[in-house]
């Protein structure tokens, strides 16, 4: 007997152990989602209360809970297994089990990921072991139906107007809306004004809307698809919450437009749904280019999302034979990045060592990743996903990237037999890196992804991020043109940067000196200074002065500065202005 007064795991017979592993687990997993749901539950009343804090916290909350459940069950799992803890057979009987008790669940997919953390953890798995867990689902197609739709529909009324009118009445708050009459109109009148485009399709039939409000920082988003005749578009309305009541601030009527809402440099959406597997294809057919991934990572399921990238990987690589090869841009200094051409992904692994005039560490690096993370990214900051103990083999890489690994990674990169092991990595989301774009570019693009490259800058600013570095080699641009930054080892917090001005030389000697004469803290940053960095042909620097000028003074850096140290949780918006209602205010950013 135990000290609890329980039989002990060696008194309990293989059928009886499993039993108990895998209700331990599902229990543990019903913690989850019973806490992740009532987090995402509170949603609505914050946006009606305009507790914009507050739904900054339950963000934040939300990202932690899933570590903190999984550590725990893995506790109480291994404790209960004893010293058949590390026994692979009783995992396999465990993982029968287990998959039994999941297979009448709405949410049966995140259940296995849930349950191959716990094991990952439990084992310290290096790749995959298909016997012990869920490296495919069990599952190839729901294993129980749905019980009702994801969205509701909405049938024609007399008027787009009627119908869009419709959707706002149904999915009202608790606070009335400012002007429902005249957004009814507006919204109206561009879904109209969509259908008139040359090419122009049948009259709106019907409108398939998801069941829940999605809300994300200041706003609340109603999604779903319109359709006219066998022709359908998204429709996605942004409402926004003022003095004078709630109000449409957007309306989003294209798969691009729908695709940076749910861009992998946002935060994650707060939505509340029983079956997240419909709610994931219902959004695919929004965004028939965005990855399933991605579409579970941008609705707060970024665990599972983890699970479809590398099911994502692991089909590439059964696909074909590509190997891992250096990705085009400049060499960086901190981190090996690694890919294949075919692979939407790229892969990140920290060298062991960083020359100067880095002066960071392996955990000041790993920090400012855990930083972005749980940071509002402003649609500028990309999203990265951390996988451990990878294994692959020898032959995926190309000999440049392997020995580059073994030389410079050997913390984090061995090589066993033919197995290349990777004990840390980031993968993020393949894009174009600015200093390449803008070289290859037709020069209509490339002006405007200088002006982006600008905008990038004042709107992480607006959310107390300083990139640190700004030279575009740093910047990459997404297939949508934007602008976005994945060069974390220098970022930090807008509030803590010291903007000063040069001061003036006394004379010759200290103008020309290689050394400035005067006191440098490490805080402090010379924005004047930034215009030399920019390494962008002369026209492109001038497009960059045309409209970025402010950037290279230290009043509007001061001004941003003041805004947030006072408490004012700044909102950047993942919309054009022209999709903006009349009426709306200015940008609430830089």
């Amino acid at each position: 007997m135990s000290a609890e007064g329980r039989p002990s795991s060696g008194a309990l017979t293989d059928s009886r152990l499993s039993n108990l592993g895998a209700n331990r687990i599902l229990e543990g997993f019903e913690e989850y989602v019973s806490r992740f749901r009532a987090i995402n539950q509170r949603a609505p009343r914050r946006f009606e209360d305009r507790d914009w804090p507050g739904m900054q916290s339950d963000a934040v909350e939300r990202l932690r809970l899933y570590t903190v459940v999984v550590d725990r069950v893995m506790e109480s799992v291994t404790h209960l297994l004893a010293a058949r803890a590390d026994d692979p057979l009783v995992w396999v009987a465990v993982k029968a089990v287990y998959s039994g008790l999941i297979s009448d669940r709405q949410d049966w997919e995140l259940a296995e990921t849930f349950y191959n953390s716990v094991t990952r953890r439990v084992f310290k798995t290096v790749g995959v072991a298909e016997h012990i867990e869920f490296v495919d689902s069990d599952f190839d197609s729901p294993p129980i139906p749905s019980r009702e739709p994801v969205y509701v529909t909405f049938d024609r009324r007399e008027s787009t107007t009627g119908l869009v009118r419709d959707i706002l009445d149904t999915f009202a708050h608790a606070i009335p809306y400012a002007r429902l009459d005249a957004d009814a109109d507006e919204v109206a009148g561009r879904i109209d004004a969509r259908l008139s485009e040359p090419g122009a399709l049948a009259a709106v039939g019907k409108a398939e809307i998801v069941r829940t409000v999605f809300y994300r920082g200041q706003s609340a988003y109603i999604v779903g698809l319109l359709y006219a005749g066998s022709h359908r578009f998204p429709l996605i309305i942004a409402l926004s919450h003022g003095n004078e009541g709630i109000f449409v601030d957007a309306v989003l009527l294209t798969e691009d437009e729908a695709s940076i809402v749910f861009s992998f440099t946002r935060s994650y959406f707060h939505v509340d749904v029983a079956r997240p597997y419909d709610l994931a294809r219902f959004l695919r057919r929004l965004m028939p280019r965005k990855r399933l991934a991605e579409i579970y990572i941008a609705v707060g399921q970024n665990k599972h999302g983890k699970t479809e990238l590398y099911r994502d990987l692991l089909r590439h690589l059964r696909s074909t034979e590509e190997q891992f090869q250096p990705v085009p841009g400049t060499k960086g200094l901190v981190m090996i990045v690694f890919g294949m051409p075919g692979h939407d992904d790229v892969f990140k692994v920290i060298r062991d060592t960083f020359p100067p005039p880095k002066r960071t560490t392996r955990r000041g690096v790993m920090g400012k990743y855990r930083l972005v993370f749980q940071h509002d990214r402003a649609g500028r900051l990309m999203d990265v996903q951390d996988f451990q103990h990878l294994e692959f083999h020898r032959s995926r890489f190309s000999p440049a990237v392997l020995e580059e690994l073994l030389s410079e990674a050997a913390q984090t990169v061995r090589l066993e037999g033919d197995s290349v092991i990777i004990t840390h990595v980031y993968v993020e989301r393949r894009v174009v890196p600015l200093d390449v774009y803008v070289r290859e570019a037709a020069r209509p693009a490339a002006s405007d992804a200088v002006i982006d490259f600008g905008q990038s800058i004042k709107d992480m600013a607006s959310t107390n991020i300083f990139p640190g570095d700004l030279l575009p080699k740093n910047f990459g641009v997404t297939r949508h043109g934007r602008v976005v930054f994945y060069d974390y080892d220098e970022l930090s917090s807008l509030v803590d940067i010291n903007f000063r001005k040069l001061p003036e030389a006394r004379d010759e000697i200290e103008e020309l000196g290689s050394e400035p004469w005067f006191p440098v803290g490490d805080n402090d940053v010379f924005p004047e200074e930034h215009q030399s960095f920019l390494g962008l042909a002369p026209d492109l620097r001038q497009v960059f002065l045309d409209h970025h000028a402010d950037l290279f003074g230290i009043e509007a850096w001061r001004a941003i500065q003041t805004r947030i140290r006072s408490g004012e949780l700044i909102e950047v918006f993942p919309y054009r202005q022209t999709a903006r209602l009349p009426g709306t205010g200015a940008s609430r950013g830089w």
